[in-house]
């Protein structure tokens, strides 16, 4: 039979799973379980988007009288502020549960915290931190938006095995699989926005688009941005021509040519002036607060090489998702995938801290966070 303690971690990852499920943006991924006084799951659910219930208040409002005596688990501290729903402690306290299991607490110091402490004075038993590597996982995006107002940044790379993404004739379609640009669409209906330097846009064409309905759900596409500090974006490509279906964003330097950025608000996109670097190019940094002050939570970022080499030198990129084809594309195609001065010894190289490896098709798929080492003396 099994223990208690094996028996919460089963239902916490059930809860887990559902919360992958949920894209409430800018509020955090979360998922609930009901289990009723005699063991049997009452109700399931997970927060579909910001302004429904929250994953416990509707897991609760399913089990109705079933969840009395019985155990909530949450992959989340239940939230003990008024938002724009009710504080789920006040549901939890109406239910009658006599047991509620965290996943973790909640991260947010904007708001009056204490959900767990709550319940505890109101005589309900809390246990915290089951599966608490996992959960705190799910939702460190929304953790690092919420306490630093930057969006949590994911770096995406398609490259061959000798570290090109492009052959010599400038060709990049397709260095990867469809299986692997499969899971592109599903990284891309993870995140808020899709982000992609002007090189890219100019080379490419792309739509950054998620074109499986299935796989977004109910969720919001993701904006689409590029950085194109002189507004050199064709009024003719397909992201200015779907600006006004899909948001489209162009971040550009401050001294941009004015009639460029005019025609370009009126084809539907949203021109943000943003601070240079001394390069002369869009400070990346400066760009990301301001994408944090209108509500981005999480940008994914999938080129080209310069972008990418900006976000690993200035030490933004907080996950890496890199694609490598079996293929070589020789020494002398153009670009390598990221461009940047790099570091000067192995050691100091940023690298994905346990990092997963998956076969998508013919290619492989590795991912994880970024973890930057300090400069040795």
């Amino acid at each position: 039979m099994a223990s208690e303690k094996d028996l919460d971690s089963k239902r916490m990852r059930r809860a887990i799973e559902l919360a992958r499920c949920a894209r409430p943006s800018p509020n955090p991924p979360v998922g609930a379980v009901v289990i009723d006084r005699e063991g049997v799951v009452a109700a399931e659910a997970y927060h579909v988007q910001a302004g429904t219930d929250h994953a416990e208040t509707a897991a609760l409002a399913q089990a109705g009288e079933a969840a009395r005596g019985g155990t909530l688990y949450v992959t989340l501290e239940p939230c003990n502020h008024e938002g724009k729903t009710p504080p789920c402690v006040d549901a939890v306290l109406k239910s009658g549960v006599k047991r509620v299991v965290i996943g973790c607490h909640d991260p947010n110091p904007h708001v009056v915290g204490g959900g767990a402490k709550r319940l505890q004075e109101a005589g309900i038993e809390v246990e915290v931190g089951v599966l608490g590597s996992e959960t705190r996982a799910l939702v460190a995006p929304w953790g690092k938006y919420i306490t630093t107002g930057v969006p949590h940044v994911s770096l995406k790379l398609a490259l061959s095995l000798d570290g090109r993404i492009a052959t010599r004739s400038g060709q990049s379609k397709w260095v990867t699989g469809p299986e692997a640009r499969a899971k592109v669409q599903q990284l891309r209906a993870q995140h808020d926005a899709v982000a992609v330097g002007i090189g890219t846009a100019l080379s490419d064409d792309p739509r950054l688009t998620v074109r499986d309905a299935a796989i977004l759900g109910s969720a919001k596409a993701p904006a689409r941005i590029v950085f194109d500090t002189r507004l050199r974006m064709p009024l003719d490509s397909r992201l200015v021509e779907t600006a006004r279906a899909v948001p489209t964003l162009i971040c550009c330097g401050a001294d941009a040519p004015e009639d460029e950025e005019r025609a370009l608000a009126a084809a539907g996109c949203e021109v943000l002036r943003l601070p240079m670097t001394t390069e002369g190019r869009v400070d990346v940094g400066a760009a990301l607060l301001e994408l944090g002050s209108m509500g981005i939570v999480s940008v994914l970022f999938e080129g080209g090489a310069e972008l990418a080499g900006t976000l690993l030198a200035a030490r933004l990129a907080d996950e890496l998702h890199a694609f490598v084809a079996p293929k070589l594309l020789g020494p002398r195609g153009r670009p390598g995938a990221v461009d940047w001065a790099g570091p000067d010894t192995p050691a100091e190289a940023p690298a994905i801290v346990h990092p997963r490896w998956e076969v998508c098709g013919q290619d492989a798929y590795v991912h994880g966070r970024i973890r930057f080492p300090e400069k040795e003396d």
